[in-house]
């Protein structure tokens, strides 16, 4: 064998080599206990669900110049000047632009990576929606520091939304094939989760801005990034503690079509994604 079509074989072998982050090292072994996947997935949607508790930043986002050295001009300022001003305090309606983007791309990351999910795995997934989110947060904050608006966007809207959208559709993805037997219970643990964020999360951000500033008035910058680098590390411990079931894998005593054909709610039928788009009923329920 000459030393080409050895590289060959190696590389062939090495390719088929599994990664760390790979669907493959993520599969369950048989003492797994399917109830920690549960916690795994409110440590993400506790994080992404500071979303909801952005409104926080609103004000102090839009108060960051004093008054006294808030040029004239700035009186009208429109917000393609907003984008990159040093001299302008920002509009309230400016800054909350933010929040209506990272909404937007989680909507468009989800239906973009959703089948993508699935080949690589909740801990490849789930440490993207990490690195986004949290570094999005920190990008934002960055934005904040440096007055520049359209980095705000780009970190905190663009790449947030991007960890927003893996980060909603990972954990419950993952919980739904741990629990075929109580889908709509595996849902509510992740919702739970994402609706109890800004709880969590609004009351830190307010105290973080408290105490990075003399007045209690901003510290948004700091308290961005601060956030952003906790959220990194809590996602990240989520998406490690992810695993998968076997294939074929179901509950001890549990028959699908059994419990099925009890339930008229559930439906026998299945259409997949690939032809679902194309239909009539997809988009009226879209729309």
């Amino acid at each position: 064998m000459d030393g080409v079509t050895g590289d060959r074989i190696y590389e062939d072998e090495t390719r088929r080599t599994p990664g760390f982050f790979d669907r493959e090292n993520t599969i369950a072994g048989p003492d797994f206990n399917r109830w920690l996947v549960p916690t795994a997935a409110l440590a993400i949607h506790l994080c992404i669900g500071m979303a909801y508790g952005f409104s926080v930043f609103w004000l102090p986002m839009a108060n960051l110049i004093p008054a006294s050295e808030v040029a004239a001009s700035c009186g009208d300022i429109g917000l393609l000047q907003a984008l990159t001003t040093t001299s302008c305090n920002w509009a309230v309606s400016h800054v909350t632009y933010t929040f209506g983007i990272f909404i937007a791309v989680l909507g468009i990351s989800a239906a973009l990576w959703g089948s993508w999910l699935e080949h690589a795995g909740p801990r490849k997934a789930g440490a993207i929606a990490a690195l986004c989110w949290g570094g999005g947060m920190v990008v934002g904050g960055l934005g904040v520091m440096t007055h520049q608006l359209w980095l705000l966007y780009l970190g905190a809207g663009v790449l947030g939304g991007i960890g927003q959208g893996l980060g909603y559709i990972t954990p419950v993805s993952t919980l739904i094939k741990w629990f075929p037997d109580r889908r709509g219970m595996a849902t509510g643990f992740a919702i739970m989760g994402y609706g109890g964020g800004a709880m969590v999360g609004a009351p830190l951000a307010v105290w973080l801005m408290g105490n990075f500033s003399a007045d209690g008035g901003k510290g948004v910058a700091a308290t961005l990034i601060v956030m952003g680098v906790i959220y990194f590390f809590a996602m990240m411990a989520g998406a490690l503690g992810f695993r998968v079931p076997p294939n074929g894998w179901k509950p001890e005593g549990w028959e699908p079509s059994d419990s099925q054909k009890s339930n008229a709610m559930i439906t026998q039928g299945h259409v997949h994604l690939n032809k679902a788009w194309k239909t009539r009923q997809f988009w009226l329920i879209w729309g």
